[in-house]
């Protein structure tokens, strides 16, 4: 069984385990590794305890072993209220193609950040593309060419009553 749970500090160093693994076994199809090792020097134990302040970031736990599968975050897109973007969504390798990458975007979708938002941006690698799209998020602007970073901008509307 998985569940889900609010991250909190002792995960960190989980986390950032879990996403080192993800990005150097998955990711590593897309990407060389100088780009990822780049990439990782920003998601240390102690950069998500650091963000875990200004998003809400979410652990998937496997019950059975009582260990963090999956991670994802949610916060305001550049300090917009009615904007928010998706950041840091991995999940381990092993646990991939199982709904537990569906399961973690239905969860950071029923978040504040998420309901208040008319217009959610995910920072997609090559790697994440299909899935994203598969879960209706489309290239920002029309655009669907990678930018600086390597990243495909995509995006989702919502309409909210006020």
């Amino acid at each position: 069984m998985i569940h889900y749970r609010i991250f909190n500090d002792k995960d960190a160093e989980g986390v950032a385990k879990l996403v080192r693994q993800t990005m150097l076994t998955t990711n590593i199809k897309d990407y060389s590794r100088e780009y990822l090792e780049n990439d990782l020097r920003n998601l240390t134990a102690k950069d998500f305890i650091e963000k875990g302040k200004f998003f809400h970031c979410y652990v998937l736990v496997d019950d059975i072993i009582n260990k963090i599968v999956a991670v994802g975050s949610i916060g305001p897109y550049w300090g917009k209220e009615d904007e928010s973007s998706f950041f840091n969504i991995f999940v381990l390798p092993e646990y991939q193609r199982q709904g537990i990458g569906r399961q973690l975007i239905q969860v950071l979708e029923q978040d504040s950040y998420f309901k208040r938002a008319k217009r959610i941006e995910i920072p997609a690698s090559i790697t994440g593309l299909k899935f994203y799209q598969k879960m209706g998020y489309t290239f920002k602007n029309g655009v669907d060419k990678l930018d600086e970073e390597k990243l495909y901008r995509l995006e989702k509307f919502r309409n909210i009553r006020h």
